[in-house]
């Protein structure tokens, strides 16, 4: 595959028009050691836009992302491979914050007049400057490159080094000021404060905003007597992205010249490199709106799907709105929570969106509708993100801590002769106990391992339901159909309808004769 993608014709041309969204998912599928090519040839906007996506990890899914240190050496040694100049003129057009604490992690950076203290390990001089290594990997790239950028960019390598230098500081004596963030963290905290403004303004929704709605989503009054008003941060979001969206919109001077209008050739030869994408399964068709996302004929959100279609038909205006709410809400699962302890993808993250929005249609409180059901053109007067929010409610209060609090009542009555079994339930009951109270019951979920020695299927099917996203894992059924020999570990549904609930409150009924010694 990556063979066919350096093939394309007019590879030149064709790496400097592509998303850099689509660049950074062809470098994860291939591997960035690989794909050295398409980096040399990519814009510094591209490289600015795919830093922010990938030097950036977090420990858990939906926690707050940090800087990356070793993975930003991995890009150094992967542009010096293609020569220390190349790199450095890369290195050069970028942030020069970014540099600078990608390089301070690396290395500590004194000038050559002052006295070094004594440090063992890799060291050099250049440009005035003594480096010593906080850490060996990309090390001799690192050097290399810093050469080149004192022979050919001495503005820029003098900049970075005095801020290496600040960064290299060991500390103060602790006075009245103490409690103020150091040179290093306040680096950090400035370089992570606007990523995150960049990513505000491309559409992405910040791991502390993610968490914070879907928390608040989960304490909705359905009981009230009428609709609560759409979401702070939610409207705070959709504000910003049409203000995001008119700007863009808005003329920027006189339209290009002919001569900066790409060949039609190079247009052909960007089609069929997305072509091998695609075939690749690197990128997918991602389904608009619902219209599509029934073809292979199964009834799963089809309430949704009828609603959107009607939205669709008589009012493009509203259909374009619920289109950027669903996508918010696909955005704040991806960034704020985790799916069976680890990522969302992208395809999920819109799958969970649906789904849960399917289910508010169908929990919609009655008091907050004055017709006995929800009119065809619901959807046109009404926001898809209080929908979302019912149907999260409905997903936190029915499925994840119902299904803990009669899983503690079950728990209270098994007595097993085994010592190690009995304390493992002993410990479960006393930690999931303590996760109910705090209504966050997946935080239990690692205690939940006792389980699986009484009965496997009936653990994976709990680890489905006891979490952020609850979701109806296939070993549900096999828990309770002995007959079903396998199960794939990765089977699930997402809960989109009532039917699935009732499903789920049967197979708890039955839980006590599956458990029981």
């Amino acid at each position: 595959m990556l063979n066919r993608i350096l093939s394309t014709p007019y590879l030149e041309h064709v790496v400097p028009r592509l998303q850099p969204e689509l660049l950074h998912r062809v470098i994860q599928s291939c591997g960035l050691e690989d794909c050295g090519e398409l980096v040399v040839l990519a814009t510094p906007e591209q490289l600015a836009r795919i830093f922010d996506l990938d030097l950036w990890r977090s420990a858990q899914p939906g926690m707050d992302e940090q800087f990356d240190a070793e993975r930003f050496g991995v890009w150094l040694e992967v542009m010096a491979e293609f020569g220390a100049s190349t790199a450095a003129q890369k290195l050069a057009e970028m942030d020069v914050d970014l540099v600078t604490v990608g390089l301070a992690q690396h290395a500590r950076v004194f000038d050559c007049a002052m006295a070094m203290p004594h440090m063992n390990g890799l060291a050099c001089e250049v440009g005035g400057y003594r480096l010593a290594a906080k850490r060996a990997d990309s090390w001799e790239a690192i050097v290399a490159i810093l050469i080149s950028l004192d022979a050919e960019h001495p503005d820029y390598f003098h900049q970075v080094m005095r801020g290496c230098r600040a960064l290299s500081n060991s500390g103060f004596e602790r006075d009245g000021l103490h409690d103020l963030l150091v040179e290093t963290e306040q680096f950090m905290f400035d370089l992570a404060l606007n990523r995150e403004r960049r990513r505000d303004e491309q559409g992405y929704v910040t791991p502390a905003q993610a968490r914070a709605f879907l928390q608040m989503s989960r304490q909705l009054r359905l009981g009230s007597d009428s609709v609560p008003p759409v979401n702070p941060i939610a409207r705070a979001y959709l504000r910003s992205l049409d203000e995001t969206t008119a700007a863009q919109s808005a003329p920027r001077g006189s339209p290009p010249s002919k001569e900066t209008v790409p060949p039609l050739d190079p247009l052909q030869a960007t089609a069929a490199f997305v072509d091998v994408l695609l075939e690749a399964g690197i990128i997918a068709q991602q389904p608009r709106a619902l219209l599509n996302a029934s073809q292979d004929g199964t009834a799963s959100a089809r309430r949704i799907r009828v609603h959107m279609q009607f939205v669709f038909d008589c009012d493009h205006a509203a259909y374009a709105r619920r289109n950027e709410e669903l996508t918010y809400l696909a955005n704040t699962i991806m960034a704020g929570c985790a799916l069976q302890g680890r990522p969302f993808t992208a395809q999920e993250a819109w799958e969970g969106a649906v789904a849960v929005c399917n289910l508010g249609l169908e929990n919609w409180p009655p008091l907050w509708n004055l017709a006995k059901s929800l009119p065809d053109d619901f959807l046109v007067k009404h926001d898809l993100v209080t929908v979302f929010q019912v149907g999260w409610t409905v997903l936190h209060k029915n499925v994840g801590i119902y299904a803990a609090e009669r899983l503690l009542e079950i728990l209270a009555g098994l007595r097993y002769d085994d010592f190690h079994v009995q304390t493992g339930l002993d410990e479960l009951r006393i930690e999931l106990s303590t996760c109910c109270r705090a209504g966050m019951p997946w935080r239990a979920r690692g205690a939940l391992d006792v389980i699986a020695i009484l009965d496997m299927p009936a653990w994976a099917a709990l680890l489905g339901l006891i979490d952020e996203c609850p979701v109806l894992h296939a070993a549900l059924n096999a828990s309770r159909n002995p007959r079903m020999r396998t199960v794939s570990a990765y089977a699930f549904e997402f809960i989109s309808e009532n039917s699935q609930i009732t499903s789920i409150r049967e197979f708890i009924r039955s839980l006590p004769d599956t458990l029981r010694p």
